[in-house]
Order: structure tokens, then sequence, then C-alpha cells
């Protein structure tokens, strides 16, 4: 399984924007340069990004393809993006708009039963299930939902098999009290996950601070991180990420 490291883009209202642990209210705004930005990844020699819509992921209804066909018309860049997605059109529309592949979050634990018919219906190497997760303090790492003030019933390792189970390639995983923080991924969890999943690309996100981090996530058995404030801030170049 080769390892993928996915610079990240998070727009809210035209802006590249990062939210702390996912708070719409702690927002730091960084510009409104998204395209330039994804063509310095490609330039760079990335050969993927992740692209995150936060004003559908609150209100529904994906905003970003005018951005997304601009990104994969003037780059070589493939695009993991989301935000918003709450039917089987919404899907197709991102893909048509240039996507090669969409992130399904929150619709993943509420309605699972439609989203395994999508993978069906896709295809898994279209779709990455997005799973925020947060440790109880019994160790189990449950799925909060409803921006994140309540708790589904099911955990994170059954959620997680069952989509495995029904041949999910691609799980991006994010440990809610890392996110924004720099304070580090959860190399514990990523390597529970690998060694559950086996032939599942798991996605660190949430805490990458720098290379070592990188190495550490790779040596854990994940397929891909994500790097969003590190890079945007500077402590992490994207070079160097890449040549990890």
């Amino acid at each position: 399984m080769s390892f993928i490291v996915y610079p990240a883009l998070d727009i809210r209202d035209g802006r590249v924007v990062r939210l702390l642990q996912g708070d719409y209210e702690k927002q730091t705004t960084y510009g409104d340069d998204a395209l330039p930005r994804a063509q310095a990844f490609a330039a760079t020699g990335a050969r993927w990004m992740h692209l995150v819509d936060l004003d559908a992921a609150k209100a529904g209804g994906y905003t970003l393809a005018p951005l997304l066909q601009q990104i994969a018309g003037t780059t070589k860049l493939k695009v993991q993006t989301g935000g918003g997605v709450r039917g089987r059109d919404d899907v197709a529309r991102i893909l048509d708009a240039g996507a090669s592949r969409v992130v399904i979050g929150s619709l993943a634990v509420r309605q699972p039963e439609q989203v395994l018919a999508w993978l069906a219906e896709f295809g898994a190497e279209q779709l990455t299930i997005a799973l925020d997760t947060r440790q109880g303090e019994d160790g189990v790492w449950r799925l909060p939902v409803h921006g994140w003030t309540e708790t589904a019933d099911v955990t994170l390792d059954e959620l997680a098999q069952r989509y495995a189970q029904a041949g999910m390639k691609h799980l991006l995983c994010t440990d809610i009290s890392r996110d924004g923080m720099l304070s580090g991924p959860n190399i514990e969890l990523y390597a529970h996950l690998a060694q559950l999943l086996p032939g599942v690309a798991v996605q660190a996100s949430g805490g990458v601070r720098d290379a070592d981090d990188i190495r550490a996530a790779k040596a854990a058995g994940c397929g891909g991180a994500v790097l969003g404030k590190a890079l945007l801030e500077g402590r992490l170049q994207l070079d160097e990420a890449l040549s990890c």
C-alpha cells in the first residue's frame, strides 16, 4: 500500500481557514487564495489534496464545484473532497465536477445503509469514509455526531469493520481531541485501525506537526496523512512531507 500525503484546504466563505477542534467560533483565516495554494501543492510534487467545504458541512449543499473544476483544470492533482453530502446526487455532482474521491462524514454514521449502497454503486475507490472519533473514559472509541454534541450507539471499531466488510478502501479518521491542536497524531489509534482493517488505507488526520509525525503514521501502517495547520503556518514544508 503506497503512502499518500494529502495537503489540505478547508474553505469557508471563499477563504482558506482552520477551525480549532471543529468549532466554527474558533476560526483562523489564512487568505482567499485557495486556487494558487492548490497549484503550489501540485508544483511541489503532491499527487493528491484534501478539500473541505465548511459552509456545506454546516448547512448542506456542496458549494466548491467551481473551485474543484479550476483545480482539476489547471493541475494534475487528484482531489479528495467533501462537506455537506446529504444524498446520492451530491456524490454524483461532486464526482462530475472533477473529484477523484468524495468524503462522506456525518452521514456515514447516521445513515450507514445509504452509504453502504453508494459504496456498491460508485465503487470503493471513489469514496472516503470519514469517521471523527473521541475516546471514552472506558477506553472505547466512540463516534460523536450532531456537531460532536451527541454520541452514536455504534462504536468506531464496529462501524469501521462494517464498512470494511462491504469493501471500503479509504478511511479518514480524526481524533477530535487532536484536531487543529498541533499536538501530534494519535499513533496508537492509527496502529489499532491499521491492524483491525487490513487492506484499508487509513488516513491519519488531526495533530500532524512535522515530518517525524508523518513517518510515525507511516510506520503505524497508515495509508496516508492529512496535513492542515502545520502546512498553513509553515511549521512543515510540503516538499519535506512528500519525501518522508
